[in-house]
């Protein structure tokens, strides 16, 4: 169940991404359905194995919509994500969590853990949930910012600026990860 929880989810939330785009753009983007499909796998790996049904389709569904809008806040708040991390993984992670609070179903499964809202089980496990994301991404944040103070204070973070321009691949490595003057040039 698990397997096809993943599954569905996943192509829910690619589909769901790809209608986004349509209606904001006016076109998908093989980018988009991509990301889509990342944003659902991340969203039902914490539920995979305590949702049935159409669950995990709605769990696609709502994190495909909600990724795909995370992913351009990055431009108005102006943070460096350019594998979008944080909108994909950060957003789809919390947002499937949560949702556990809302579809868990231990009927299908008999397992002995508590019904989400949507199955009887009132607010209790959607409480429990986001009282946990709080609480991991506190952590996180606080570990992570302490790693990067000391990575800064080593040996640094950022390059310099002409070095970002020029690219790092050439700068650091000598040799470029993609040949974008055999695209200008017609050769490929």
């Amino acid at each position: 169940q698990a397997f096809m929880n993943t599954f569905l989810a996943a192509a829910a939330a690619g589909l769901a991404w790809a209608v986004v785009e349509r209606v904001r753009d006016g076109h998908f983007t093989n980018l988009g359905v991509a990301s889509g499909i990342v944003a659902g796998l991340v969203a039902i790996t914490p539920g995979a194995g305590f949702v049935a049904g159409m669950s995990p389709i709605w769990i696609g569904l709502i994190a495909g919509v909600v990724c795909s809008f995370a992913v351009g806040v990055k431009f108005k708040a102006g943070y460096d994500d350019a594998l979008d991390v944080v909108g994909v993984h950060f957003v789809g992670g919390l947002v499937g969590s949560l949702l556990i609070g809302l579809f868990a179903d231990p009927d299908f499964f008999g397992g002995e853990f508590d019904a989400g809202l949507f199955y009887g089980g009132g607010l209790g496990l959607l409480g429990e949930q986001a009282l946990a994301n709080g609480v991991v991404i506190v952590f996180s944040f606080v570990v992570t910012f302490l790693i990067f103070k000391v990575l800064d204070a080593t040996i640094g973070v950022r390059v310099p600026e002409p070095v970002e321009t020029t690219g790092l691949d050439l700068e650091e490595h000598s040799e470029t990860a993609y040949h974008a003057d055999a695209l200008t040039m017609g050769r490929l």
